[in-house]
Formats: C-alpha cells, structure tokens, sequence
C-alpha cells in the first residue's frame, strides 16, 4: 500500500485527522445506518456489565465508548485511547452529550505501547482500528496484556463476505461508491480509498481468529455482520 512516502502510523495518523470532523456522518453513510447496531454487538461479545472497567482502543469519534458506557453505568468506567488528537476533539464534544459522560475519559496514546499496567481492565475492544495498526500482532499482544484474566478482547472490523456475487459487489461499491461519498461529503476521496486498501490487506474473520489464538488469547471465534462484510473477532485471556 502506498503511503505517500511516510510510515504506516504517520499516514493514518494524517489520514484520520483530515477526516474527524466527517467520519461519524461517513460511517452512517456507508454502513446504511448498521453501524450502531454492530456496535451494540461488540458491547455484547466483550461482555461488558454495570461496574466494569473497559478500554477501548483506537476508539476514534467515541462511539463505541459511550456504548460501552451505556452499559457500565455510573459505577464503571471507560477510557477511549487514540492517537489522532482531532478525532478525540470530536469524541469530547460528544460526549458532553452523553448521560455518562462522567464515566468516560479520553486519552491519546500509542496502541503499540498502552500506557497501562497488566491486568486492568476487564475486557477491552477496537472498532474498526486493527487494520491501522503498524504491527497487528503487537496491537493485539498489547490489549491482551492489559485484560484481567478471563476477560474478553473484541475487534469489530470490516471482513472478507464469501457469498458469490454479494462478494464482488460488495467490492465494487467499496473500491468505487465509498471514495466517491468520501469525495462529495468529507472532501477527501483519498481517506476513503485508503480505507478500501487497508480493507483489501487486511486479514480475513477466518486469520484473524487464528492471530488472536497467536497472541495469548483463547476461545477465540467471530461473527459475521451484514453477510460477512463486518465481523466481530472474540478472544478471552486465560485465567492463570
């Protein structure tokens, strides 16, 4: 993939912060309005409950971090990391909105290296930011690391459909619809090309599962959304 002649992490880092301001319309936009719905699932899959301590990583806009909020309620709490300072510009003024804003903070930070301890929280997710990750394994190796024993890691990201013809038009309209959408209402059709790439080379529900396996976690599996053009990768890490 041609970054323009930087390094993976500075290329997204620009490539995200060019379109904070857009991106939740976008997501809306190209997911035909599922997306809240997938990231009501993920809530689920991570098993997250009224007290818990979760983070979210790559958490972008927050959105996935108010659901989670939603469902820890006042007596948890949520960190939402990124390293794109404007998409967490737009993640706070959401969240002044939000009914449990006081149980959500923000922070930038590094995926690589999470300025965590081990063992903090009690289930961790990314949505739709392990494609963007410079080193996957080590993006993985690093949420492991700070789950509890027998708490969950949850991806929620774009996938490989497998059903003939729905396969190769779903490509289509990513390859040529979503840079267009991008073009006409975010004013950057190079993001969204490159959000089509990063999906083309990212691995498929199937890898992924193994990779989690790879990386310490077990009883992992996924499910497939929308035909399998978004899945959800579960992981657990195993109690000592």
């Amino acid at each position: 993939m041609d970054f323009g002649g930087k390094d993976k992490a500075t290329y997204v880092k620009d490539t995200f912060n060019s379109i904070a301001v857009h991106y939740d319309l976008m997501n809306s936009l190209m997911s035909l309005g599922m997306d809240k719905h997938w990231r009501n699932f993920a809530v689920q899959r991570v098993g997250a409950k009224a007290g818990m301590q979760m983070l979210d990583v790559c958490c972008g806009t927050g959105q996935l971090s108010m659901e989670l909020g939603k469902a820890v309620g006042s007596e948890g709490h949520v960190t939402g990391l990124d390293f794109s300072q404007k998409m967490l510009d737009v993640a706070k003024q959401s969240l002044i909105q939000s009914p449990n804003r006081d149980s959500i903070v923000f922070i930038q930070g590094d995926a690589m290296e999470l300025p965590f301890s081990d063992n903090l929280f009690d289930g961790v997710t990314v949505g739709w930011g392990l494609r963007n990750l410079p080193d996957l394994r080590q993006g993985i190796r690093e949420m492991a690391r700070v789950v509890k024993p027998g708490g969950k890691v949850v991806s929620l990201d774009m996938a490989k459909p497998s059903l003939p013809v729905f396969k190769q038009a779903y490509w289509v309209y990513f390859e040529k619809l979503v840079p267009l959408m991008g073009k006409i209402w975010a004013k950057k059709s190079s993001a969204y090309q490159y959000l089509h790439d990063s999906a083309r080379e990212f691995p498929p529900q199937q890898e992924l599962v193994r990779i989690f396996a790879e990386c310490g976690l077990s009883e992992t599996h996924y499910d497939n959304l929308a035909g399998g053009v978004v899945a959800i990768v579960t992981g657990t890490k195993p109690r000592k």
